[in-house]
């Protein structure tokens, strides 16, 4: 069989197999490049043919440049001081308790963004209007000679609440970072306004505490070898590396049997590599799907009662909080007892339109299936209601039992941690003020306005607003924040913000804004130690491979001049290279942790330290086991199904004390719909890490920047595939190529997220941003980022 022909094949018989045509609307098959490769992997049988390194040296580092859930090994072959090529981990995929980390495309492109010509080479100060990306070249002495000078400046005028360190970096999850060194300086100098929560899970940060008392609510990827029906509902990990080794334990789970349903707005890589069964459903209707869950696993007696009477409060009448009446349980919420509204699977289909009869099949194959795994993305929380995705899904992993269980999950943020390493760089900020990373545009405009309604604690009020930002490796200054347009106007006020320093390798969105612009270094370019995300069961080494390009330099050995300008130098250091800090890490990771990591000069042959346990790791076992000794974090000490702290800020309509369905704004039931009919999601691209990599050319050949629509709305708007077309609502107005396919569901378009934003002399964006067209409204408990709550129109351009 040709390959051709294996292809049309595949597709032609998935789709048979999920009713694709039916649901999506499709008018043919697809072209499908970026999700076959993942279902070739999961049943390649070839053996990894390794490259010869002949004649080079191979250092092995690891991505801690871009702000990724994986930690992979990436090989750098030096010759004569230059990088020639980059390789991977050439282990096989047998043991899996050693898994092998492999780059994906962006981690092979390493070299090119090395010695991409764009790379910032020297330090620049401003000489146009803030944002217009005009500098001139500046000596290190003048840069460092200015920041300490505005730092005491407008630290000495507004107070320390006034300086603000910017959420995000893509240089994330290592040991140290440029964010990192700007706090410590910061700290040392009288302090800083700090942020809590982030943009990745900020919802479920907040909200699966109330339900589990801690958001580490996910068991270790192993777990789920012993998993027979798995959901990922909102996850992609085809695309958006959580963690390395998770598509390979996915990939052995279905080997041994396990059923994976996939449920999402599009038809993702991970539906075509894993899943049984693709699951359409419009954004931000995720909780009507899991409340008709809900009611039918009552109705037709497949919950764990025992399980609920026993480990849970606010299941039913019986089990509620003192003074609170059981009409408010869970129970009589799905069961229409407590507003009249039963929580049938034809009640959800209305909203989320995934087919009543799909619904029940779901709902009992979950329930009846043990153990069984739902897996919740973080995109899903994403929305106006975010925290209602999340508390929803611990709801239904309660009621089948499958909390605490092996190859069971319970759902909801999903952290888990049992492999960790000492982190050395240290710091206390005398600052306890503290707001909500998503209001830093908010505390810029009205900083001394904000309450604790908007999140903010650790005083009553600010005494200033934000005066000076540091931008450390990131783009959410502008490209990577809701409302671009907005944000831009913010920032272009320089009587606002006054002082704004950014470090990064290349002139970014977010650079353009600086008054002072530091050229940073690559990973290739220093030491640290690469954790993946939620600490997975391992780190690597990142081994300096190189000496830094041009006039580049590390943030920490730049902070500790500025330190030394202002008198902290050896506070600030300690006496310590980052080299030391790796080394101490080591030591203490060693002396404190764990005995059997290895010593430095070993970790750094190796490379890669795999932590071996004689078992997974599974959530709340020990309160599943033994709940009497070993309580939930909550105040009941049981799982909090009902929260009486949630019902008591009395709030009941956007903040419930149980999980709901609450219609969003921007939603499928927003009247807005009539002048902007479409919902717009965006996602984790595989050829960019967050925005990270976008200038890159080979990548844009992996994957092109392009928006997704379904025929049927295509064909009602007279657009084609390759049109360009302009897509807007209130916010802004973007430009790009579409893309017709019927990986998407009708009446939702989407964009993936991290373009860069390319304003044209008009101000329009050339390149499809998506966040010129997002909001900055918060989610109404987290205060968190609801990006992916909106409406817009589409037409030809």
């Amino acid at each position: 069989m040709t390959e051709n022909n294996h292809l049309t094949n595949f597709l032609t018989n998935k789709m048979q197999r999920r009713t694709f045509l039916k649901w999506s609307g499709a008018i043919g098959i697809p072209v499908i490049a970026g999700g076959i490769g993942t279902k070739m992997l999961v049943e390649r049988k070839e053996e990894t043919k390794i490259v010869s390194a002949k004649d080079t040296e191979k250092i092995i580092s690891t991505c801690s440049i871009n702000n990724c859930g994986g930690r992979c090994v990436i090989k750098a072959h030096v010759k004569d001081g230059v990088v020639v090529r980059v390789s991977t981990d050439t282990q096989e995929s047998g043991d899996l308790s050693t898994p092998p980390l492999r780059a994906c495309v962006r981690g092979r492109n390493y070299r090119s963004m090395l010695y991409h010509p764009d790379r910032l080479k020297y330090p620049m100060k401003r000489v146009g209007k803030r944002g217009e990306g005009k500098f001139t070249r500046i000596s290190w002495d003048e840069a460092i000679e200015t920041i300490a000078t505005e730092v005491k400046r407008i630290g000495d005028q507004y107070g320390p609440e006034s300086r603000y360190v910017n959420y995000a970096s893509g240089q994330s999850w290592g040991l140290h970072g440029g964010k990192n060194a700007a706090r410590k300086l910061l700290s040392l100098t009288g302090g800083y306004l700090n942020y809590s929560n982030d943009y990745s899970s900020g919802a479920g940060n907040v909200a699966t505490p109330y339900t589990y008392g801690t958001n580490n609510s996910g068991s270790s990827f192993d777990s789920l070898l012993h998993s027979k029906y798995i959901i990922l509902w909102g996850q992609n990990p085809s695309e958006m590396i959580f963690s390395t080794p998770y598509r390979e334990y996915l990939m052995q789970a279905k080997k041994n049997g396990a059923k994976i349903i996939v449920i999402d707005p599009r038809y993702t890589d991970t539906a075509i590599a894993f899943a049984d069964e693709w699951i359409p459903i419009l954004p931000t209707t995720d909780n009507a799907f899991m409340d008709a869950m809900g009611y039918v696993i009552i109705t037709e007696k497949l919950h764990d009662q025992a399980f609920l009477d026993k480990y849970c409060i606010g299941f039913d009448g019986d089990h509620m909080p003192d003074g609170v009446s059981g009409e408010e349980s869970l129970k009589s919420y799905l069961l229409g007892v407590s507003d009249g509204i039963a929580k049938t699977p034809e009640w959800a289909e209305k909203i989320c339109r995934v087919p009543a009869d799909k619904i029940r099949e779901i709902a009992r194959e979950y329930a009846k299936t043990k153990p069984a795994a739902l897996i919740q993305g973080w995109a899903a929380q994403r929305q106006a209601y975010g925290e209602q995705f999340m508390r929803g899904g611990a709801q239904l992993a309660c009621l089948t039992g499958n909390v605490g269980k092996l190859g069971g999950w319970a759902a909801a943020t999903g952290y888990w941690s049992r492999s960790d390493i000492v982190y050395p760089f240290s710091y206390e900020n005398p600052v306890k003020a503290s707001i909500p990373c998503f209001l830093w545009t908010l505390a810029v405009e009205k900083g001394t306005e904000m309450t604790a309604a908007d999140g903010l604690v650790g005083t009553e009020r600010l005494t200033t607003n934000i005066k000076c930002i540091f931008n450390m490796a990131g783009n959410m200054l502008i490209n990577q924040h809701a409302d671009i347009n907005k944000t831009v106007k913010l920032l272009e006020d320089e009587s606002k913000v006054e002082f704004i320093v950014v470090s990064d390798l290349f002139m970014t969105p977010s650079a353009k804004f600086a008054d002072i612009l530091l050229p940073g270094t690559t990973f290739f370019e220093r030491y640290d130690i690469g954790v993946p995300w939620c600490f997975g069961d391992y780190v690597v080494f990142g081994d300096k491979t190189i000496d830094p390009l041009y006039e580049c330099r590390d943030e920490y050995d730049v902070f500790a001049e500025v330190a030394g300008k202002l008198g902290v130098k050896e506070k600030f250091t300690e006496g310590k290279t980052t080299l030391d800090l790796v080394k101490e890490s080591v030591e203490r990771t060693k002396k404190e942790l764990d005995p059997n990591f290895p010593i430095f000069e070993d970790f750094r042959k190796k490379g890669v330290h795999h932590f071996k346990y004689d078992a997974p790791l599974v959530a709340f076992k020990e309160q599943i086991d033994d709940l009497e000794n070993h309580p939930f974090e909550t105040p009941s000490g049981k799982i909090e199904l009902f929260s009486k702290s949630l019902w008591d800020m009395n709030r009941h309509d956007e903040i419930p004390a149980i999980a709901k369905y609450i219609s969003s704004w921007e939603g499928p039931e927003d009247p807005l719909k009539e002048k902007y009919p479409l919902q717009l999601i965006s996602w984790h691209y595989k050829r960019r890490c967050h925005s990270t990599y976008d200038n890159q050319p080979w990548l844009e050949e992996a994957a092109k920047q392009e928006m997704w629509m379904n025929p049927k709305d295509a064909e009602k708007r007279g657009i084609k595939n390759g049109d360009r077309v302009q897509v807007q609502n209130e916010r802004g107005t973007l430009f790009i190529e579409l893309k017709v396919t019927p990986r998407i569901t009708p009446g939702v378009v989407g964009i993936p997220q991290g373009a860069w934003y390319t304003p044209d002399k008009d101000g329009l964006d050339q390149r499809g941003s998506v966040n010129v067209l997002t909001s900055q409204r918060p989610t109404p408990l987290a205060k968190a980022n609801s990006q992916l709550t909106n409406l817009v129109d589409v037409k030809k351009a």
